[in-house]
């Protein structure tokens, strides 16, 4: 399942396993094919209209901007998704960067700043987290 015709590149197979739903909004969380798990916040509307259930097979998307990067221990933070990756190529302009990063499963791209990338120390094969909030999730079916 791959949706190309979307300009969100980070677009990582899962399957649901679990969801917890409020009034308005759920938090669904999804098993990634390498391993790791993965929390969404969506409405429950879009869950409704989604058919999302344990075990439905979905996409998460996230687009590269929300994505950032750590190189050191992560904690003290409320953001739920950090999938650990090695850094395996950048490419950088004037003001921004592209940092792909492999992941168990798969990859992921993080538009950072040039700045970040040599504050970070960033190079080829540099471990790092990838962070991602869980509203800036996004799922898809199809």
């Amino acid at each position: 399942m791959s949706l190309s015709s979307l300009s969100i590149r980070n677009q990582l197979p899962g399957t649901v396993t679990a969801i917890t739903a409020g009034e308005v909004m759920a938090t669904i969380r999804v098993g990634l094919a390498g391993g790791q798990d993965l929390t969404a916040a969506i409405t429950r509307e879009a869950v409704e209209e989604l058919g999302l259930a344990t075990g439905t097979a979905v996409l998460a998307l996230v687009k590269s901007t929300e994505v950032s990067l750590a190189t050191g221990r992560v904690e003290g933070l409320s953001i739920r998704n950090r999938l650990p990756g090695t850094v395996r190529e950048i490419v950088t302009g004037g003001a921004m960067a592209s940092v792909k990063v492999t992941v168990e499963g798969g990859e992921l791209t993080a538009a950072i700043t040039t700045d970040a990338v040599t504050d970070l120390g960033l190079s080829a094969g540099t471990p790092v987290a990838a962070l991602i909030k869980s509203t800036e999730l996004s799922l898809s079916t199809g």
